[in-house]
């Protein structure tokens, strides 16, 4: 039997639509679903990913904020409130799984974006060098897939940056004001990639999330898209590949009318494929599939009934892994009603039928 492959040659021939030993595997929990698995069997000590045997990945990340003066301002039993490098105001709660609550955001119009701005400059100790000296050679002899991190988008500055109403508001009457905070953000990102990269810490792909849509399909219209923030997708694509690296997007919701889109930009790489948004993984592995790679789309619904889950299992598989293009992931993480034992039965069966 043939050496199993390192995880870096696995990704690889993945990106490249070339069939590696087994699919890629990685996924994402809640806290609360991690916690309820210590009271059902996975030890204590021993992270998810180890204890399924996924592949090994490693990440860099950059700091591109404005670097407003972040700390706690009030703390509960039940909460913490907390300012951000962002300059927002959030409420995230401690013992449920749910999205920071925004209380209030520094940056609402152009003069408190432009206070922003002038913080937002590259600068050496905006990146983590240490870490990198220490752990890249290690890394790399292990085999692991690199991938670094960058934070810029519609959804970054709508939901994390400026407020949701605020943004989508100025799409439509001031898009140069949104699209100079987005390519703001990107040139950062770039900057101090461009840093890592020229001192020879390489990595294979870039990572960003931009959330373009929801349940019922995108945030934004295909137009507006087009507009404000497929320009600078491009860019960050263009300097991936300028470096030979893959660009992969996160973009949670229905986003199935901007993917020609996504591929025009050059996106290499797609996830998670939300089901309960419409993202039909037959139709895009058919239309899709020699343009695009794509991780996710297994519901995570089905995952806690054992009939529906293994018709699930088995059926997109058999779809998706032909050809290469495919990896394991959750349509979007798995949440704590999930049981140690249903995710179990999960892996088994993506091991079962996830060899090539």
């Amino acid at each position: 039997m043939a050496d199993a492959m390192t995880s870096h040659e696995r990704y690889l021939r993945v990106f490249r639509h070339q069939e590696p030993d087994r699919l890629p595997m990685r996924d994402v929990f809640w806290g609360s679903t991690i916690e309820r698995w210590r009271g059902e069997g996975l030890p204590e000590g021993v992270d998810p990913e180890t204890y399924f045997g996924f592949d090994l990945l490693a990440g860099m990340v950059t700091d591109n904020s404005p670097r407003f003066p972040a700390g706690v301002v009030e703390e509960t039993d039940a909460y913490t409130i907390y300012t951000t490098p962002w300059g927002v105001t959030q409420r995230t709660w401690k013992h449920r799984a749910s999205v920071p609550e925004f209380l209030e955001f520094h940056v609402v119009d152009r003069d408190s974006w432009a206070e922003a701005k002038e913080r937002m400059t590259p600068s050496e100790d905006r990146v983590d060098w240490a870490n990198l000296e220490k752990h890249w050679e290690s890394w790399r002899a292990q085999g692991r897939w690199i991938i670094a991190g960058a934070w810029f988008g519609f959804d970054v500055l709508h939901s994390w940056f400026v407020g949701t109403e605020r943004v989508m508001m100025a799409i439509v009457e001031d898009p140069e004001w949104v699209k100079d905070m987005i390519d703001t953000m990107l040139e950062l990102d770039m900057a101090l990639l461009t840093m890592i990269w020229d001192r020879g810490y390489h990595f294979d792909c870039v990572q960003w999330p931009d959330d373009l849509g929801y349940v019922n399909g995108p945030l934004i219209s295909p137009r507006s898209y087009r507009n404000v923030v497929k320009p600078a997708h491009k860019r960050m694509c263009d300097w991936c590949h300028d470096r030979g690296v893959y660009a992969w997007l996160h973009s949670c919701g229905g986003v199935m009318p901007l993917i020609p889109d996504l591929i025009e930009a050059g996106i290499d790489a797609l996830q998670p494929l939300e089901q309960k948004a419409g993202m039909d993984v037959f139709t895009l592995k058919r239309e899709f599939g020699h343009d695009l790679v794509f991780e996710g789309g297994i519901d995570v619904r089905k995952m806690t009934k054992p009939a529906e889950i293994e018709e699930e299992v088995r059926a997109k598989l058999a779809v998706l892994m032909p050809g290469g293009g495919y990896c394991y992931h959750s349509d979007h993480s798995i949440p704590d009603d999930v049981s140690f034992r249903d995710y179990c039965r999960v892996i088994e069966l993506v091991k079962e039928h996830g060899r090539y």
